[in-house]
């Protein structure tokens, strides 16, 4: 008998969700994001419209297959990632890892881990939102032009071991001109 695929991001909410769903499911946590940008390279092309290019997380790659080899029997898919920015990346990331011809892919969205939570999920299912993908992915490009550019600098000069983010970035301009004013 064929199974549906659920995919969360954590271990505990796989045990709960399943236990609410049944044997017509199988639920399998991704344990969050499974691509990123690569550590050992800038991974974003900024002569070409800032195109990035992700890989898999290696310590990721068991999850993957897993999940991978769950799909292949699977005809749906339910994408459940937390219901936010990140959450919808990730999503995004399983989808393009797990799509086949044969699989329907759906997105469930719902904020507590109850049983009428996860069914009224189940009866409204939508796909990926591709605006928060999109503000997802421009802001880890923004991290890794930014952030990862200054990061080496401020470890040096500030803290070792200490990274930039897009937040921290700004902070040493920040300060940097109200010195100025003061003096």
């Amino acid at each position: 008998m064929t199974k549906s695929l659920v995919v969360v991001e954590s271990p505990a909410k796989a045990k709960t969700i399943s236990k609410y769903l049944g044997r017509d499911y199988t639920v399998i946590a991704s344990m969050g994001h499974i691509r990123d940008l690569p550590k050992s390279k800038l991974g974003v092309d900024v002569d070409n419209e800032f195109a990035e290019t992700y890989e898999s997380i290696e310590s990721r790659k068991k999850i993957i297959k897993e999940l991978k080899d769950a799909a292949k029997d699977a005809t749906d898919i339910y994408v459940a990632t937390d219901p936010d920015r990140e959450g919808e990346a990730i999503g995004w990331h399983l989808i393009e890892e797990l799509k086949g011809k044969k699989r329907k892919i759906h997105r469930l969205t719902f904020n507590e881990i109850t049983k009428k939570a996860i069914q009224d999920a189940l009866k409204h299912p939508r796909t990926i939102d591709v605006r928060m993908v999109a503000a997802q992915r421009a802001r880890r490009v923004l991290d890794r032009l930014v952030g990862d550019k200054i990061s080496p600098l401020r470890g040096v000069k500030v803290w070792r071991g200490l990274g930039a983010g897009r937040g921290q970035a700004v902070a040493p301009k920040l300060v940097t001109d109200r010195e100025c004013e003061i003096t």
